[in-house]
This record gives structure tokens, C-alpha cells and sequence, in this order.
């Protein structure tokens, strides 16, 4: 029942703690994995979905940041077929121990790896695959442990090249020796100043596990660990066999506001991949749904539009997820409208996200007209009253009332860094 590839055992870790908050409102009810995507996914089915195709079924979830509603959408790894008597998904959320009665939060995903050290020691897994939950991409990771394998490595990190060099003082960057698929990582700098090129990190590594556990313990008796990218992949890389696999294909760190709305861009666009491809569908909970109702004055125009919505209005390039509503009148415009949201008649939402279950009211306004308009968010469950504005950059915050002539109390600006890393 154990998961072998290439006669490896190989447990998956799946990092789903942390709070994302560049991605705030959207994450200030909601862990970031539990984030819903394109209406009808969440950002965590698409590590889950990449690793039952890969044929990976042994599949760990770190938590720590609200895992109530994560939980729940997990369902205990059944909509996947990781619901096993032996293996499959196991969540793994903060505790305590007889070292330790208070428990402690991890700070940071490697110190997150090292508190389950005596776990993944009592597993005895020969690799380790460590991911993130938050990016959107397809690949079949059987491949990268194969290539592990073959060089003998300590790690593997997946790369990809972003189409911007600056972005890439968001993520960990790569320089490695020449090769189709990538080979000897000569170079590794995490979130440097001055970018080392294009070639960055896609939060999918391989480790070799003793190697793994026995950096991290040494580094851990030399002071705090935070992100692996701060000691333990610099560490590894300075032993000589670090390896780097590039990565083909669509990826986006969904990290970010801009981000979230970028990548629903480019599913409009054509650019992202097969959702449905019988030989590598996307999974999610499934959830029966009534059809979507388009009334006879709608007008739809590059949308993405799910079961239960009703639409009523003009929508151009943008989603519209399950049981949301768009009355006539209301004109909704290169923006995300999450699952039970209302725009009422006479609206105009234009480069936002409203969130689940908010309520843009009557003649209201939200988000600018201009193509680098700032994002703007309605939170969760808020209600933006009639005539009410909410203008670029700016967020509502979850469960807040704003009537019109209060934007002034209750409107915040968005103070966060925004910028999308993409490919």
C-alpha cells in the first residue's frame, strides 16, 4: 500500500499552513489552499490532483492557518481517492508534545518540516516531495523523482522561467549547468534583490530524506530555521548535488491579488491548460448544482459562468461562480465574482473580486476602468449599499456594511505587494 516509484518509497508533504497575506481579504476568513479558483476549485486541488495522477498516494497536509473550512473541503482526501485504510492523506495540524506541552507554530515551511521529523523518520520514506498548495499548474511528478534518482541528487527543485525578470525577487532563484530538462544548481539565492535571471523556483522539490532530516537537524542547533530557502536549500546546494528540473508549460504563483486575477485572465484567454483532459482531470468536492439560468437580458462575452449562478446582466471576460447572481442592469467586467455573490441592478464591478456571499448593492460602483487599475476586493459576506463606491486599490473588508457617504470610515486602501509572478 505503500506509494514505490522507481523502487523509492516516496511520501508527499503538502505545505498548507500559512496565512497569504498578499492575498488578503480574500484569505482573512479562509486558509490560502482553500481559496476558491475559476468557481468551481480550490487552489489546493491542483498539488492534490497532480499527485494521484503522478501515481503518489501517501500525501501529508501540514495545516496551521484556519483549517476548519480546509478540512472540509479535504473531505478526508475522497473526492481524490486518498480515503485509504492504509496511507492515502493524512492531515497534520498543530500539536503539542511532552517536549513541548504549549505546542508552537511553525515559522516558516522549514521549521514546519522539522517539527514532524520524528514522523517522517517513524514513516521511513526514502524521498520527500514538498509542495506548496497555492500554484496553479500540471505536472506529472513521477518524472522529477525519476531524474532525482538517476543524478543521485540531495534535492531536486522544479523551475520554470518567468516572462519578467524582476519578478523573480518574489521567489527563490536558480542558476544551474545546461540540459533539456535542467541539470547541477550552481547557484541559489532566495528572494535576492537583484534577480539572478528568469529561472526561478515552482515550489515543488524533491528531497532525498536522510539528507533532508539531518541538514535540518543541524541547522536547527544553530539557531531558528524559517523558510527552506533561507538555510536548508543553500545548504544542500553548497554540498554539489543539488539538481534543478525545468518545468515546461503554464505555472502561476496564485500568491498574489493581481495574480488571482491574472490567471483567470488567462484561463479566458485560451492560456492555462486542460481542466478536463480525461487522461489528467482536475478534481475537486464534488457539490450537485442547478443549472445556470441566463435570462433574456443578459449579455455574456468571454465568461466563465457555473452551475447555480443567474445571470441577468452584462458580463465581459470574467468568472462567475456557482450560485452567484447578476441582476439586469448591473454590468460586471474583468473581475471574479466568488460563489453566492449578489450585483444588484444598476452596478458596475470592474477589475475586482467580490467575494463569497457579498452583496454589491443598486447603482453601486467598484474597481477602475483602466487596464493597470489596482485591484479592488469586497470581502466575504460584506454588503456595499446603494450608490455606495469602492474605487481601484481598494478593499472592503469581510462582514463590514458601507453605505454610501461612510467609504471614507470603512474603506481601506491595498497596502500589500501585488505583483503577479507568472509564466
Amino acid at each position: 500500500m505503500i506509494t514505490r516509484i522507481a523502487g523509492k518509497t516516496i511520501l508527499a508533504i503538502v505545505l498548507a499552513g500559512g496565512r497569504g497575506s498578499r492575498l488578503s481579504p480574500l484569505t482573512d476568513e479562509r486558509a490560502k489552499p482553500a481559496v476558491p479558483f475559476l468557481g468551481t476549485y480550490r487552489l489546493i486541488d491542483f498539488t492534490l490532483s497532480n499527485l494521484v495522477h503522478s501515481g503518489i498516494s501517501d500525501v501529508w497536509v501540514i495545516e496551521q492557518y484556519m483549517p476548519h473550512g480546509l478540512n472540509d473541503h479535504l473531505s478526508g482526501g475522497r473526492p481524490w481517492d486518498l480515503d485509504r485504510t492504509r496511507g492515502g492523506l493524512v492531515v497534520m495540524p498543530p500539536f503539542s508534545n511532552a517536549e513541548n506541552e504549549e505546542g508552537e507554530f511553525a515559522q516558516g515551511n522549514a521549521h514546519a518540516l522539522a517539527q514532524h521529523a520524528h514522523l517522517i523518520r517513524e514513516f521511513n520514506p526514502d524521498l520527500i516531495v514538498v509542495l506548496s498548495a497555492d500554484h496553479v499548474y500540471q505536472l506529472d511528478y513521477s518524472e522529477v523523482i525519476r531524474q532525482h534518482i538517476e543524478h543521485g541528487a540531495s534535492v531536486t527543485m522544479v523551475t520554470t522561467d518567468l516572462d519578467d525578470e524582476k519578478q523573480a525577487t518574489r521567489f527563490g532563484n536558480v542558476r544551474a549547468k545546461g540540459g533539456a530538462k535542467g541539470g547541477q544548481v550552481t547557484e541559489f539565492a532566495y528572494k535576492p534583490d537583484e534577480p539572478l535571471g528568469k529561472t526561478v523556483t515552482a515550489e515543488v522539490f524533491v528531497y532525498d530524506a536522510d539528507i533532508m532530516l539531518s541538514t535540518l537537524g543541524n541547522l536547527q542547533k544553530q539557531g531558528a530555521l524559517g523558510d527552506y530557502g533561507e538555510q536548508l536549500l543553500p545548504a544542500l546546494v553548497a554540498r554539489g548535488d543539488a539538481y534543478a528540473y525545468s518545468m515546461s508549460g503554464y505555472w502561476m504563483d496564485v500568491g498574489t491579488l493581481d495574480a488571482y486575477l491574472q490567471t483567470h485572465r488567462d484561463f479566458l484567454d485560451g492560456k492555462g491548460f486542460d481542466l478536463d483532459d480525461p487522461k489528467w482531470p482536475f478534481i475537486t468536492s464534488s457539490i450537485s448544482r442547478p443549472p445556470t439560468r441566463i435570462e433574456k437580458s443578459a449579455r455574456l462575452d468571454a465568461a466563465f459562468v457555473c452551475g447555480g449562478a443567474v445571470i441577468a446582466g452584462e458580463v465581459v471576460r470574467s468568472l462567475i461562480a456557482p450560485n452567484a447572481v447578476v441582476e439586469a442592469g448591473a454590468v460586471v467586467r474583468d473581475s471574479v465574482i466568488q460563489p453566492g455573490a449578489v450585483v444588484r441592478a444598476g452596478a458596475q464591478v470592474s477589475r475586482a473580486v467580490v467575494d463569497q456571499g457579498a452583496e454589491v448593492g443598486p447603482g453601486a460602483r467598484v474597481g477602475g476602468q483602466t487596464a493597470n487599475s489596482r485591484p479592488s476586493v469586497i470581502g466575504a459576506y460584506a454588503h456595499l449599499g446603494e450608490g455606495a463606491q469602492v474605487g481601484p486599490g481598494q478593499v472592503v473588508a469581510p462582514r463590514t456594511r458601507v453605505r454610501a457617504g461612510e467609504e471614507g470610515e470603512k474603506v481601506q486602501a491595498l497596502d500589500v505587494d501585488d505583483r503577479a509572478g507568472r509564466k
